[in-house]
C-alpha cells in the first residue's frame, strides 16, 4: 500500500477542525485508510541517520497514512482532504469541467511516427491561472512521484512531465531521435548535455538511474520540444531546465507519455482534478489537442463521467445489511460516488467521477457502500447453511504418504516450483519443446524461467548442495508440477507428483524399487497386471540405458524409476551413482 505523508497542522487546517491522534486514527479507519505512523522530519532523520544528522531538522508533526493501492485520488493532501470532507458531508463533490479554448488558441501536441518504437502514446492538458504556494508546489511534485511509483510502474507505463507554459511556444512535438542528435540543459543542471552524456551522468544518480534501462538500449530516444526547438523533456528520464515550474508559475502544461494509453489518461485525469482547485476558476481544466501520426486528433483530458446501475438488494445481500435504497444512495454519495434512486426504488444510479478509476465492477461499488456503512456496524449472524470442513482427498493422501516415506528412512525436501529451462531440459537430456513447460513472461533471474515439469531437478540440486553430508543420501518430495494443457481455462494444469532419490557409492536400484513396492502396498494396489501395478523396461533420456522402467498402474502409465545417466549426474555437479523414482499419485485419490 502506498504511504502518503502529510503535515498534521496543514491537514487539520484544510479539514477545518483539529483532531486528537486517536480521533483522526478512527476517522481514517472509518474511511478505509490506516494511520500508519505519527512522526516528524527530525524523528525520521534521527532513526535513519542518527541523532547528529537530525540537528536543525523540523519538529513539525507528520502523519503517515496508508492508502489503498488503487485509490490514486488519495495520494496527495488535496485528494485526501476532499475525500474526507465529502465523507463527513461537509462539502459536496465538485464537478470537474473541461474548458475548450477558442479555435487556434489551444495547445497542440503533435506525435510523430518515430515514437512507435519507444513510447507511442501521449496525452496533455493545461492548468490555467494556477496559484502555487510552497506547500501546494511540494504536494504537486510529490503526487507525480507517487503516481510514478504506483500506477506508472516506475515510469515503465507512463512518465509525467510538467512545464511552465509561459516559457515555451506551442505547438509541441513528441518525436524520437538518435541520442547524438538530442542536446539540452536538463533539470537542475548548469550546462547542456547530449542524450548519451546524460545516460552516463545519471548512471550514478540514486534516483534517476533506476529509469535508464527503459530507453538506453533503444536506437531512438523520445523527446518533446516546442515550435522554437526548445526541449521540454526526454521522457521517461528528465525534464528540461528551461521549462522548470516554480512558485511563480501561473500556467502549467502537463504531458504524459507512455506505453499504455489507458494508464496515461488516468494519470492525467488524477493530476488535473487534484490541483485544478487552485486555478482561477476552480476545478476547471484547459483541454489540449493531441495529433497522432495517422492524422487523428484527440482532446485531453477526457474527464469522463459514467453511470452505473446497481440493485439495492444486491448491495444489501453482499454486505449482509438491510438498508433502504435512499440510505444506500446516501452512503455511496459519501464515498464520492454521487447516487440517487431511480424507478420504483429498484435501482440506484451511480455517477462515477473521473477521479475514481478504481471503480470497475459492481463489487467495487458494494465495497464502498460497506466502508461508508462501517464494517464494525455490520451485525454478526450465524450462516443460514452449515458445512463440515474436510481436507481435500489429494492433500490427505499426500500427508499420509509423507509420514510413511519418512518412516521408510527418506528425508523430505521442499524445492522451488520455478526453475531454469536448463534444469528441466538440457540437464535431463531433453529439448525444451518436449517438456510442455509453462514459461515465465518476464523472469527476474535465469534460475526462475519456467514452472517445473518434474520434481527430479530440484532434488538433484538439493543433493548437490548437501553432497558433503554422510552417505547415503535419501530424499523425497511430494509436490505439484505444472504442464501446458490447452483444454483448461488457464492453459496449464497441475499434477501432484511423488519423487524419491537414493544417492550412494552404489546405485541402490533395489532400494528405490522397494520404496515403490511399499508405496503401492500402502495404496492397496496389488502387484499384478489386471487391476494392480507392474513395471516394464523402457528408455528415458535421464536414465542409464537398460536401467529404466515404466510404472503401469490402473491401466495407465504413472511414472518411471531407474538409475540416472552419468551425464545427468555430472551436469548436476554430482559424482556418485543415483537412483530415482517419480510417479503421479492423482490416479490413487
Amino acid at each position: 500500500m502506498p504511504t502518503v505523508t502529510v503535515k498534521r497542522d496543514l491537514l487539520f487546517e484544510a479539514l477545518g477542525r483539529a483532531y486528537t491522534d486517536e480521533e483522526f486514527d478512527e476517522l481514517c479507519f472509518e474511511f478505509g485508510l490506516e494511520l500508519d505512523e505519527i512522526t516528524s522530519e527530525k524523528a525520521i532523520i534521527s532513526k535513519e541517520q542518527g541523532d547528529g544528522k537530525a540537528e536543525g531538522a523540523s519538529d513539525t508533526v507528520l502523519y503517515k497514512i496508508d492508502v489503498p493501492a488503487n485509490r490514486y485520488d488519495l495520494l496527495c493532501l488535496e485528494g485526501l482532504v476532499r475525500g474526507l470532507q465529502v465523507f463527513k458531508e461537509r462539502i459536496n463533490l465538485p464537478r470537474y469541467e473541461k474548458i475548450m479554448p477558442a479555435k487556434g488558441e489551444g495547445q497542440r501536441l503533435i506525435v510523430t511516427e518515430e515514437t512507435a518504437q519507444v513510447r507511442p502514446h501521449a496525452v496533455a492538458a493545461v492548468l490555467r491561472n494556477i496559484t502555487f504556494t510552497k506547500e501546494r508546489y511540494n504536494s504537486f511534485i510529490d503526487l507525480q512521484e507517487k503516481l510514478h511509483q504506483n500506477i506508472c510502474r516506475k515510469r515503465a507505463l507512463v512518465a509525467i512531465g510538467t512545464h511552465d507554459l509561459d516559457t515555451v511556444t506551442g505547438p509541441f512535438t513528441f518525436t524520437a531521435k538518435a541520442p547524438s542528435e538530442i542536446k539540452f540543459k536538463p533539470l537542475n543542471q548548469s550546462q547542456e548535455y547530449t542524450a548519451s552524456q546524460l545516460m552516463d551522468l545519471y548512471r550514478t544518480d540514486s534516483h534517476l538511474r533506476h529509469y535508464l534501462h527503459l530507453i538506453e538500449n533503444k536506437p531512438l530516444y523520445p523527446i518533446i520540444y516546442d515550435s522554437n526547438g526548445v526541449v521540454l523533456s526526454m521522457p521517461p528520464i528528465i525534464n528540461g531546465e528551461h521549462t522548470k515550474i516554480s512558485l511563480n508559475t501561473r500556467n502549467v502544461f502537463i504531458e504524459c507519455t507512455g506505453t499504455d494509453i489507458t494508464k496515461a489518461k488516468i494519470v492525467l485525469d488524477i493530476l488535473v482534478t487534484m490541483f485544478s482547485e487552485y486555478c482561477e476558476k476552480p476545478f476547471s481544466v484547459e483541454a489540449a489537442e493531441v495529433i497522432y501520426p495517422n492524422g487523428k486528433t484527440h482532446i485531453y483530458p477526457e474527464l469522463a463521467y459514467r453511470k452505473e446501475k446497481v440493485k439495492p438488494e444486491f448491495i444489501n445481500k453482499k454486505i449482509g445489511i438491510s438498508e433502504t435504497p435512499s440510505n444506500l444512495a446516501k452512503l455511496l454519495t459519501r464515498m464520492c460516488l454521487k447516487s440517487h434512486v431511480t424507478g420504483n426504488g429498484n435501482n440506484i444510479e451511480i455517477e462515477i467521477p473521473p477521479t475514481r478509476a478504481d471503480i470497475i465492477h459492481a463489487c467495487d461499488i458494494v465495497e464502498d457502500a460497506a466502508i461508508a456503512y462501517g464494517y464494525n456496524n455490520i451485525q454478526m449472524t450465524i450462516p443460514k447453511t452449515y458445512t463440515i470442513a474436510n481436507q481435500l482427498p489429494l492433500n490427505k493422501l499426500t500427508e499420509l504418504l509423507r509420514l510413511d516415506l519418512a518412516a521408510a528412512g527418506f528425508t523430505e525436501a521442499l524445492t522451488f516450483a520455478l526453475c531454469s529451462q536448463e534444469d528441466i531440459a538440457d540437464k535431463l537430456g531433453m529439448d525444451i519443446s518436449e517438456t510442455k513447460a509453462v514459461h515465465i513472461a518476464n523472469p527476474k533471474t535465469a534460475e526462475f524461467q519456467v514452472a517445473r515439469t518434474s520434481l527430479l531437478p530440484g532434488l538433484l540440486k538439493t543433493i548437490a548442495a548437501n553432497r558433503k553430508m554422510p552417505l547415503p543420501l535419501k530424499l523425497f518430495e511430494i509436490s505439484d508440477i505444472v504442464v501446458k494443457d490447452a483444454s483448461t481455462d488457464v492453459g496449464a494444469r497441475n499434477y501432484r507428483h511423488l519423487c524419491a532419490l537414493y544417492y550412494n557409492k552404489t546405485p541402490g536400484f533395489e532400494i528405490i524399487h522397494g520404496l515403490l513396492d511399499r508405496v503401492m502396498q500402502l495404496l492397496e494396489v496389488p502387484p499384478n497386471q489386471e487391476n494392480g501395478y507392474m513395471i516394464k523396461a523402457t528408455e528415458g533420456s535421464a536414465f542409464f540405458p537398460g536401467r529404466c522402467a515404466e510404472i503401469i498402474a490402473k491401466g495407465q502409465s504413472i511414472g518411471k524409476l531407474g538409475v540416472l545417466h552419468p551425464d545427468v549426474i555430472t551436469k548436476f555437479e554430482l559424482t556418485m551413482p543415483c537412483s530415482a523414482l517419480e510417479i503421479n499419485i492423482e490416479p490413487f485419490v
